[in-house]
């Protein structure tokens, strides 16, 4: 466990690593990787053998992490798939202080009263917006991805391709708090059900993207997400619009992860001006669509 006197990042960066969690830094009070990306990488260390992303790269290691957190005060990210961990998110409405709209809790609640399940007890992190993370162990033997909105409105889960902001990380000035420290639970079954993708039908497979077409969207969306760091005032919003549709294809076409582009442009969003629940809405909002209306790679 860290010692007495260590500052806190690095104090919550080790804890974590000590629950068995890897974790990997994210930019100093934001949320994107701090990591360099694929078209900087210097091909040393860690990417002598070719770049590594930051599941790949995230560790336990405790010095590792020493060296890291005592450069600069980064927010900690836990890379949940290495983790063997699924964190459901339960969100936040956009206009909150204004609306009776329900919350991610509330539409959850209303989840397991419709199935008939007591609302799980969990390791639970209060998020500065208001949310919350709950968390689960994934059952041994399976590989769950991250969704969004596919068990409730609000309702988001973090897997494999996704992380979460760990305990002690600083968002606007406020930390992710604890405000359930029991033992993580196991995934329910039930939500296990729910979560597992839906069988697919006899159909001719789809072809599997190659390399090309994932270096293609991850060129597009640096391109778009430069546009929206670029946008003038009063063209924000539209412009995050726009480029969530442009990059909604390629999630539909498997070249890239949702979770990804979300990161991406919530990071460039926030950057540009926008506020934080803007740029949620925004996005889920643009994707959703996208992604429904895609058309198949062969005729776009």
């Amino acid at each position: 466990m860290p010692h007495p006197g260590t500052p806190p990042l690095l104090s919550a960066a080790l804890t974590a690593a000590v629950r068995g969690w890897p974790v990997h830094p994210l930019r100093p009070g934001a949320k994107s990787p701090a990591l360099h990306g694929e078209r900087t990488c210097p091909r040393t260390g860690d990417c002598t053998a070719g770049h590594r992303k930051w599941e790949q790269r995230a560790t336990r290691d405790h010095q590792r992490i020493q060296r890291a957190w005592s450069a600069s005060p980064f927010n900690i990210g836990i890379a949940t798939g290495p983790a063997h961990l699924v964190v459901i998110d339960l969100d936040v409405p956009k206009d909150k202080g204004s609306s009776d709209a329900p919350d991610g809790a509330q539409h959850f609640l209303a989840l397991c009263e419709r199935a008939g399940q007591p609302t799980p007890a969990t390791y639970t992190v209060r998020t500065p917006s208001g949310g919350h993370h709950l968390y689960f162990t994934a059952p041994p033997g399976t590989r769950l991805t991250n969704t969004a909105s596919r068990l409730a409105d609000l309702v988001d889960t973090r897997a494999w391709g996704g992380y979460v902001l760990a305990a002690g990380s600083i968002i606007d000035g406020a930390a992710y708090e604890v405000t359930d420290n029991a033992p993580v639970a196991e995934l329910p079954a039930w939500l296990l059900t729910a979560l597992r993708p839906a069988p697919t039908a006899s159909t001719p497979p789809a072809i599997t993207p190659t390399r090309d077409a994932t270096r293609l969207a991850r060129v597009a969306l640096e391109r778009e997400q430069a546009a929206i760091q670029a946008a003038p005032q009063g063209a924000r919003e539209a412009t995050l619009f726009t480029s969530a549709r442009a990059m909604g294809r390629f999630v539909a076409w498997g070249d890239i992860d949702r979770h990804e582009v979300e990161e991406a442009f919530q990071a460039a969003g926030e950057a540009a001006g926008l506020k934080a629940y803007e740029c949620r809405s925004t996005l889920r909002s643009a994707l959703n669509w996208s992604i429904r209306t895609a058309r198949p790679r062969r005729t776009a």
